[in-house]
């Protein structure tokens, strides 16, 4: 066995030890055995986790989400009568395509540095100022007057943004056992495709208010997302629990159980960042692997919030009428995630569930590509498949990369740098819709098709590395990698 490979075995005697052997559970360790009463309380528990953070983070990333892609609609919005946001703010399209740019260089730079603030100033606290912020950004850009304001209140916009996503994966290893998270993150992480519906019905509603109060409907639009936000932040930093072991709604016995079960994340106020853990995340090859995988879904992930009304508009769909076609490929996606997610959790075959979810989406922008551009309906439909197939892959990924991190350290550096590393591949698709391309978008379908069918791959090829480290545990006591 490697160092890193001992290293990550420490201090596993502790708490509930799950094994999984090729696909096959195995349960070890005397703390991982819970009488049928205590099973009884551990679903009891579980339901009052769900019922105060489900609910909270999934709004939570609705608002992030649509607060970072509406700037896609804005582009379209009015078009037709020069009010749009690129016509009034004087901004060509390559300055359009600069200030998304600069949000995802801002989203790198910010992810993994505000991950370990989060377990520094508590989740309460941190995730609180972070939604302020993006929510007071998001309303700004309404009152932008040139291309210059639009950049940069977008780059303010990615900062703000960065620890949100990573930030409530590694919040929720605090409350959840491993095979309980796909599912939960999925039930926050498909607000965003929540908000691709959400954020085409609004722009639908607010497109009516142009000239309103003096203003363009892409102002309003800016301005009417951004403010529920700010109030948000300000109810988050009062109401949401940062850690089990504070809140008054578990009893002592319930707090002890919740512990006892969760094992190496089950004492999250006392364990400290360490920077040895830090140190062996950062030089470990197999979580850059991890990475790497999510950078690639991560081209089909921007491309498909930031264009998506663009894409839809070279369908055959125009103005307001496009604003609302981009509603059901996410209504797509978020069915389609949210079934993948809670196959991954019972089956715990992660590797698996991302990479047929990653293949459907290959297929589907081949297709994309490939046809010809008056067939309107059965490109529709292969974007609202290849929309589910990105999407889908994603919170088995996340949950992945936080399963086989062996400290709270190491869960906040693995899971911010996992999407961190994802930057220059949501670069990628930032700039591969183009406009001499329309309306058919080959060049961008078939770089996502690229980029996606190689996550695919990957996903399979970890799965497969970490069945084979499984194997060579056999008859041992470590804790088995999930796979």
């Amino acid at each position: 066995m490697s160092s890193i490979e001992k290293a990550d075995a420490v201090g596993v005697h502790e708490g509930t030890v799950d094994m999984v052997e090729q696909g096959k559970f195995e349960a070890v360790g005397h703390a991982g055995v819970l009488t049928e009463e205590e099973k009884a309380v551990e679903k009891r528990i579980v339901r009052k986790i769900d019922y105060r953070l489900l609910p909270t983070t999934a709004l939570i990333y609705l608002l992030c989400y649509i607060d970072r892609s509406n700037i896609g609609n804005a582009k379209i919005l009015n078009s037709n009568t020069g009010n749009d946001i690129l016509q009034t703010n004087n901004m060509s399209t390559h300055q359009y395509t600069v200030a998304l740019m600069l949000f995802m260089v801002a989203y790198c730079i910010f992810e993994a540095p505000s991950n370990l603030m989060l377990k520094i100033a508590s989740p309460r606290r941190w995730l609180a100022f972070l939604v302020i912020c993006f929510g007071a950004f998001c309303a700004g850009i309404g009152g932008t007057t040139n291309a210059a304001g639009v950049t940069a209140l977008r780059f303010f916009l990615g900062g703000a943004e960065a620890g949100i996503f990573p930030g409530m994966i590694y919040y929720f290893s605090f409350w959840y056992k491993a095979e309980e998270r796909a599912a939960r993150i999925a039930s926050f992480m498909c607000s965003a495709t929540l908000s691709g519906a959400f954020g085409g019905c609004i722009a639908y509603g607010v497109g009516h208010m142009n000239g309103a109060g003096g203003l363009e409907a892409w102002r309003w639009l800016f301005i009417i997302e951004g403010l529920p936000s700010i109030v948000l932040g300000v109810a988050i930093f009062f109401f949401l629990p940062s850690y089990p072991e504070d809140v008054a709604w578990l009893s002592a016995g319930e707090k002890e159980l919740e512990q006892r079960r969760l094992g190496i994340h089950g004492n999250a106020v006392a364990e400290k960042i360490n920077w040895q853990d830090a140190k062996t995340v950062l030089f470990d090859g197999r979580m850059w692997l991890h990475y790497f995988v999510y950078g690639c879904a991560g081209c089909g992930v921007a491309s498909l919030s930031l264009f998506s009304p663009t894409i839809v508009q070279g369908l055959g769909y125009a103005n307001l009428q496009a604003q609302l076609y981009t509603v059901p490929p996410y209504a797509a996606a978020y069915v389609f995630a949210l079934a993948v997610s809670y196959v991954s959790d019972k089956t715990r075959q992660r590797g698996m569930a991302a990479g047929f979810s990653f293949l459907l989406a290959t297929v589907s922008y081949i297709v994309l590509a490939a046809l010809p551009g008056e067939s309107y309906k059965v490109r529709y439909a292969m974007l609202c498949l290849a929309t589910a197939g990105v999407f889908g892959g994603l919170p088995a990924l996340c949950a992945w990369v936080g399963d086989n991190a062996r400290t709270t350290t190491a869960g906040a550096l693995a899971t911010g740098l996992n999407i961190a590393v994802s930057g220059p591949g949501q670069i990628i698709g930032v700039w591969i819709y183009r406009a001499q391309d329309a309306p058919i978008y080959r060049l961008g379908h078939g770089i996502n098709a690229g980029f996606v069918f190689v996550a695919a791959c990957l996903s399979f090829a970890l799965m497969v590395h970490y069945r084979r480290r499984n194997a060579k545990m056999a008859g041992t006591d470590e804790l088995r990698w999930q796979v």
